[in-house]
């Protein structure tokens, strides 16, 4: 797409149409390559970008589409402020597209739309609240706009209209129904307004394409790349009930094993402290009276251990007393809450979960509750009105308590050099860097989908957990969904046997199997089966996350925003570099798909689908609708029952369609941080269309990670 072109006279519309200007025009200065900040008044101290820090890979940045000005003229940017905050108007076309603006599971294109920045525990309104609110957004014209604020702004995005001196006459006359009444009414003059609550000035980012994707690239690069999960991390996280003991997680996770069914992470709901809402930290001596002993218990059957907890200080835990002077004036479940953004206070929590656990064998936590319940008649997190030690209020601390929790566990697993992947309840910008996937309690799965599609926009990774299911089917096809998601989670925090044994959660509790389990089973385990064979595709997708910065999730307009049909397909995205899911809900085995311009194949069949129409797909509740751009390579492994540190990947090569691109895979020993300057050694898969396929070593790898068995080109089928 070609860059963003205003002119004079686009500009003194836009200029007439907007409030009076401010007295003091804003500044212009670059940040990054095609990274331009535009200040104006006096910025809050409490930021994203002051309290986070990001550190942006020039480089890389620098590697992206050369860009000489702003994608934007700021010039054109008009702020003022109120009594309520700081109100700041930026120009838009009549007709690009809004996409952004955080996480959300009910709604996808932004635009002619109002959304709010609020830290909220229930998505379903639509009004832009959710678990990982963000103020960037990207327009299909090819620009991305990051307003750097923790408060809880809002977006109108081009459905304010001002009064303007020359108001154009419209015909209408009395509706007679509620529908035709309140209907959508397009402007044909629009602006993107934004409301900061509080405010007196504030940095607003332009990020240039010359299209979404690059815009995206340039925003997750300046938040400091992508994050690399180590290889485990890839694999299928299984979370036990929350009251087991040792013993019950001990003989489960022996029945996983026994099953075949593939595992590499077992989780532990609150039950293994002594006193959780709020938590201790402390291992619960009754449930756990020997827990190094059950740290390598499990994790001689090859399971990486992950540990739920929030951040509220009971009472009775040890870091109370020291966290006390560092800690908010409310108390969440009698507990601390502690202000994260100051070093002293993450050095001590972080210490505490060093010495105690992670040096002990624990890889990764489930960081719960850090999210909020603002509408609620008796909310149980702390009020915006809260005061916090580093000088900034509930409201600030809301927007940035996630990402601040992450940072904080995230630096204790950075210092004994070695990776970590968990799952985190809340976040907000600049979380590209932070090696946690967002869930919540959130359950439609198309929601779940819509959300997969978003999360690709502002730098969030989500995972659709499978957890009660209404029937085997939604069972199938809430598996399948997770399988082709940044996380594979299967949540039974209250079941006490796996959901494949038995889907109704008393029967389960009771211990009764389903007639038909051993059935449901097998087919459980060849979908987990599959997610283990797309490890090695999902590394390379993740290396080139934290390279340039593309998400390996996102939806399909990202990649195609010059075909107006991707511009509300919210029911299908994409997956690396290659590949495009459309998932199908529950008994459902008919769905229509639009797939975009170009050569796709089936990824089971290998089947041709031509490109620039919609499809009518049918699919048996086994199989989950997966397509395959055309000009691709897949390296799919063995499957494998859980990844270790030695073991080499037997790969399939796919080639799909001519000629195919090549494939770049990290080859390392798939745990340790990378190097400071983050060089990896990889391997390069090729296989030209007229001539013999390779694979290629770079770098100084500390043992051979591939091994390929098989060729295989699906275009000559």
């Amino acid at each position: 797409m070609m860059r963003t072109s205003w002119g004079i006279t686009g500009v003194a519309v836009l200029l007439a149409a907007s409030w009076v200007a401010a007295d003091v025009l804003p500044s212009v200065e670059s940040a990054a390559p095609g990274v331009w900040k535009v200040s104006w008044g006096t910025p809050e101290a409490h930021t994203p970008v002051g309290v986070l820090a990001p550190s942006p890979k020039t480089a890389a940045l620098g590697a992206l589409p050369e860009a000489a000005e702003p994608p934007l003229p700021p010039e054109a940017f008009r702020f003022r402020t109120n009594a309520r905050g700081l109100v700041i108007e930026i120009p838009m076309t009549p007709s690009e597209q809004i996409f952004g603006l955080g996480l959300h599971p009910t709604l996808f294109n932004c635009t002619d739309t109002r959304k709010e920045m609020v830290v909220n525990d229930h998505q379903e309104d639509g009004d832009g609240s959710s678990h990982a609110p963000a103020p960037f957004y990207v327009s299909t014209r090819g620009y991305g706009v990051f307003v750097d604020t923790a408060r809880y702004a809002r977006f109108y995005c081009g459905n304010l209209a001002p009064v303007a001196e020359n108001a154009a006459a419209t015909a209408g006359g009395p509706a007679d129904n509620t529908e035709d009444l309140y209907r959508h009414r397009a402007l044909s003059a629009k602006t993107m307004t934004v409301e900061v609550p509080v405010a007196r000035g504030a940095d607003v980012y332009l990020f240039a394409g010359p299209d979404i994707k690059t815009a995206v690239q340039r925003y997750n690069l300046f938040s400091g790349g992508g994050c690399l999960p180590p290889l485990w991390g890839l694999g299928v996280y299984y979370r036990g009930h929350t009251k087991f003991s040792a013993a019950e997680v001990l003989s489960t996770a022996k029945l996983i094993r026994d099953s075949g069914m593939p595992c590499d992470v077992f989780g532990l709901e609150p039950g293994w402290h002594t006193h959780a809402y709020s938590c201790t930290y402390v291992w619960s001596p009754e449930r756990w009276p020997d827990p190094d002993g059950f740290i390598r218990e499990m994790r001689g059957m090859g399971y990486e251990l992950n540990l739920w907890e929030h951040a509220f200080v009971h009472p009775d835990s040890p870091l109370r007393a020291p966290l006390l002077p560092l800690s908010g004036d409310y108390e969440v479940w009698r507990g601390l809450v502690p202000d994260f953004s100051l070093p002293e206070a993450r050095a001590l929590f972080a210490d505490y979960h060093e010495r105690e656990l992670v040096r002990k064998g624990i890889t990764g936590f489930k960081l719960d509750e850090c999210d909020n319940q603002p509408n609620k008649k008796d909310p149980w997190s702390f009020p915006e009105l809260s005061k916090f030690p580093s000088g900034m209020d509930g409201e600030q601390m809301h927007g940035l308590f996630g990402s601040l929790y992450q940072k904080t566990l995230r630096e204790v697993f950075d210092r004994n050099r070695i990776r970590t992947y968990g799952k985190v309840r809340s976040s907000h910008a600049l979380a590209a860097p932070l090696p946690f996937v967002l869930y919540s309690d959130y359950y439609d799965h198309a929601g779940f989908v819509r959300a997969l599609a978003n999360s690709g926009f502002c730098g969030h990774l989500w995972q659709p957990e499978v957890r009660n299911c209404a029937s085997v089917a939604d069972l199938i096809r809430r598996t399948q969904t997770a399988v082709f998601s940044p996380q594979t989670v299967i949540d039974s925090w209250f079941l006490k046997l796996p959901p494949w044994l038995q889907i109704d959660r008393d029967k389960n509790n009771a211990g009764e199997l389903m007639p038909d389990h051993e059935a449901v089973t097998a087919r459980v385990r060849a979908l987990l089966e599959v997610r283990m064979r797309l490890v090695p595709y999902l590394y390379g997708a993740f290396l080139d996350y934290h390279r340039t910065g593309t998400p390996p999730f996102r939806a399909v307009v990202m990649d195609y925003p010059e075909d107006p049909n991707t511009h509300q397909l919210d029911t299908a995205y994409l997956m690396g570099p290659s590949l495009l899911v459309a998932p199908l809900f529950g008994e459902a085995t008919t769905r229509k798909l639009w797939l975009p311009k170009g050569d796709w194949f089936d990824f089971w069949t290998g089947a041709p689908f031509e490109g620039g129409k919609e499809h009518d797909l049918t699919a048996d509740t086994d199989t989950i609708p997966v397509f395959v751009k055309g000009g691709s390579l897949i390296p799919l492994a063995d499957p494998v029952s859980h990844i270790t540190k030695e073991m080499v990947f037997q790969l399939e090569v796919r080639a799909y369609g001519a000629p195919p691109a090549s494939f770049e895979l990290p080859e390392d020993d798939g745990v340790s941080t990378l190097p400071a300057d983050g060089n990896i050694a990889t391997v390069r898969l090729d296989w030209p269309r007229k001539g013999k396929p390779s694979m290629v070593r770079t770098g100084d790898a500390p043992a051979r990670r591939y091994t390929v068995k098989e060729w295989r080109r699906f275009d000559e089928q």
